[in-house]
């Protein structure tokens, strides 16, 4: 008998060895192009690993059906969840649904109001975006200061105000104009949201160059907005040469836009190490192991001088 049961426990190892580790993961939307690197690298970094399976699905900006995609990999019983959420001030019910399942949880990318206060089967990945706009605003500020312009007359987009990022690039701009850290003075004529999107920052700079205020320099949350706004300023026929223009990601397009001398400043946020950070503290969790419940990617300055070195990363 005692043969027996040790026999029927070894076959109960094995299976349980050979048993895939699921992991279900929510993304905000699928159309975006940084958050489409981030989840490719999640994908990509599974594909590379054994027993481990990736269900990812589109939240389309929607809060209500991201919550229904997290009761949804809850009761088909994943390993661990993974959410790149659509609304930071809603994440509190996120945690709670996979808490009460006893499911552990990864936010990615974007910070979860309920940051400071997670349990302990969950974490967030991600950059710490007190570096994001600051390095973007103090190298904007050196650009204008070479040209002489002092103060400096700017505009500001800013992504959803939804979302913590947004937030805190904003607030890391007025950081910076109130450290006196610039160099010289900036003046805001105006900031307003462009949601992440080309097409509305496009519409917003359109808008603002209608009044005809001159202006030095525009310094946006992202670089989708920062290429919308160059788009009109291209448009309505103003020299690139003249006004600064910064962002943020270090997209594949926001490098092209360096190297065609319309983009000045951006700021390198690892997308595809944010993915795979995640899905590696998803898996550690699953399994039990102590993860740091707050996981920085260092964000880097990028400007024309080092453009060369990020053009195979985002």
């Amino acid at each position: 008998m005692k043969k027996l049961l040790i026999s029927t426990a070894l076959v109960l190892s094995v299976a349980g060895a050979a048993q895939a580790e699921t992991v279900g993961v929510s993304m905000a939307l699928f159309d975006d192009n940084f958050l489409t690197v981030l989840r490719n690298g999640m994908i990509d970094q599974a594909k590379a690993m054994d027993g481990v399976d990736i269900q990812v699905e589109d939240a389309q900006n929607d809060v209500a059906k991201q919550l229904d995609q997290i009761n949804n990999f809850v009761a088909s019983g994943v390993d661990a969840i993974i959410v790149n959420p659509v609304d930071t001030s809603a994440t509190e019910a996120m945690t709670n649904a996979a808490s009460a399942a006893g499911v552990p949880l990864v936010f990615v990318n974007r910070e979860p109001i309920n940051v400071d206060a997670l349990p302990d089967n969950q974490a967030f990945v991600a950059s710490d975006e007190r570096e994001s706009g600051t390095l973007e605003t103090k190298e904007v500020c050196r650009l204008l200061a070479e040209k002489g312009k002092d103060p400096a007359k700017i505009y500001v987009m800013m992504g959803e105000l939804s979302n913590q990022a947004a937030v805190q690039r904003t607030k890391d701009i007025h950081d910076v104009m109130a450290s006196g850290d610039c160099g010289v003075t900036l003046e805001v004529i105006d900031e307003q949201t462009a949601n992440w999107s080309r097409d509305e920052a496009q519409d917003l700079m359109t808008n603002w160059l209608s009044t005809g205020a001159p202006f030095d320099a525009l310094i946006s949350n992202n670089d989708e907005m920062a290429i919308g706004a160059i788009q009109a300023m291209k448009a309505a026929g103003l020299s690139m040469e003249e006004v600064i223009v910064g962002g943020v990601d270090a997209t594949q397009d926001a490098l092209a836009a360096m190297g065609a001398g319309d983009l000045d400043v951006t700021v390198f946020q690892d997308a595809a190490g944010q993915g795979g950070g995640a899905l590696d503290a998803a898996l550690k969790l699953a399994k039990g192991e102590e993860v740091a419940q707050k996981v920085y990617i260092p964000f880097q300055l990028v400007t024309p001088d080092t453009r060369e070195q990020y053009l195979a990363k985002n």
